[in-house]
C-alpha cells in the first residue's frame, strides 16, 4: 500500500479540562511524529501491512527525526527534505471529547507531484491511499491530484480521507468532490460529512456521496460510523467502549483497519469492525502513533 500526505512534528498537550484563556492551564505535553498520513501509514505498518509513506519535509532535525521514527515502525519512507524549507509542526490541543489542532503546513506545502508519480510507478502496491489535505492548499495541490491521477493510470484501487472539516469549507465541498471523483472509497468524520454532504443522517449523508465515488464512510466516534456504497446498500459498525486517553490519531488508526481489512478481501461489515479496531486501541493511548 502506499500513503501520499503529511509528515509533521506533533506538540500534543492534553489537558483534563477546560483551557483557561490568558492564563494558565495544566498539561501534559509530548513532542513526537504527526500527520494523517503519516500516523496512518504507522497504523498500517502496526497492522503488518507492507506500506511506504510519500511526504515533504524540511531539510532540519524535525524532518530526519520524524523520518528515522517512521522507518524505525517499519514504513518505507519516500520523503523529499527541502532546503530553506522547515518540517510542518502541529499544537493539538487534546480535551476530554475533543481536540484541537493549530496547524504549520511548513515544507508539506511543497509536497512535489514528480516524486508522488514516481514513487507509484516504482512500487508494487495495489492500493493508494490519499490524506486530504494535499488537496486542501494550493501548493500542495498538484500533488494530490497527481497522486490519484498516476494511481488510477495503473489500475490501484484509491481512497481519500476528507481530512478537515474548516478547510474543506474554504475550498468548498462542489471543488473537492470534483478532485475526488470516481476514488474508491472516501472517509469522512461527521463535520467533514455536513460540508461534503449537508446535513442529514450518517446514512443519507453517506449514500449522497456515492455519486461522487464508489463507497463512503461516515464516522461518528463512539457512535460506529456507516459504510454505503453505489447501489444503495448500508452497513453499520459499532465499537467497543474503552476509556478514552487521548483522541488523537483515532481517525488515522480506524482508517488504517479499514483499509488493511479492505483491501484483503473483507466486506464493508468486517472492515468496519476492523477500524473501530484499531480506533480503540488508538483512543487508549496518548498520541497519534502505535505504542
Amino acid at each position: 500500500m502506499i500513503v501520499v500526505g503529511d509528515l509533521v512534528t506533533d506538540v500534543l498537550v492534553s489537558h483534563a479540562g477546560p483551557i483557561e484563556i490568558g492564563s494558565d492551564t495544566a498539561a501534559a505535553i509530548t513532542v513526537g511524529g504527526g500527520g494523517q498520513a503519516a500516523n496512518t501509514a504507522a497504523w498500517l505498518a502496526h497492522a503488518g501491512r507492507r506500506v511506504t509513506l510519500v511526504a515533504a519535509v524540511g531539510d532540519d532535525p524535525a524532518g530526519r527525526e520524524r523520518v528515522a521514527e517512521l522507518t524505525a515502525t517499519g514504513v518505507r519512507c519516500v520523503v523529499r527534505a527541502h532546503a530553506g524549507a522547515v518540517t510542518g509542526s502541529v499544537v493539538v490541543l487534546a480535551g476530554p471529547e475533543e481536540r484541537t489542532m493549530v496547524t504549520d503546513r511548513g515544507a508539506s506545502l511543497l509536497l512535489d507531484p514528480a516524486d508522488v508519480i514516481a514513487a507509484i510507478k516504482a512500487t508494487d502496491a495495489t492500493h493508494l491511499h490519499l490524506s486530504g489535505y494535499p488537496l486542501l492548499h494550493d501548493g500542495s495541490r498538484p500533488a494530490g491530484l497527481a497522486a490519484l491521477a498516476a494511481a488510477s493510470e495503473r489500475g490501484l484501487t484509491t481512497s481519500v480521507d476528507a481530512a478537515s472539516a474548516a478547510p474543506l469549507r474554504a475550498v468548498g465541498a462542489r471543488a473537492f468532490l470534483n478532485w475526488v471523483r470516481g476514488a474508491d472509497l472516501l472517509l469522512c468524520n461527521a463535520d467533514e460529512a455536513e460540508v461534503l454532504a449537508g446535513p442529514g443522517a450518517p446514512a443519507e449523508q453517506a449514500a449522497g456521496l456515492t455519486a461522487h465515488v464508489a463507497n463512503a464512510v461516515v464516522k461518528r466516534g463512539a457512535a460506529g460510523a456507516c459504510w454505503a456504497d453505489r447501489a444503495g446498500r448500508i452497513w453499520h459498525g459499532t465499537v467497543s467502549r474503552v476509556p478514552m486517553k487521548d483522541p488523537t490519531g483515532a481517525g488515522d488508526a480506524f482508517a488504517a483497519g479499514l483499509l488493511d481489512a479492505w483491501c484483503s478481501g473483507a466486506g464493508p461489515q468486517a472492515a468496519l469492525a476492523a477500524g473501530a479496531a484499531l480506533g480503540a486501541e488508538a483512543v487508549a493511548q496518548i498520541g497519534a502513533r502505535p505504542r
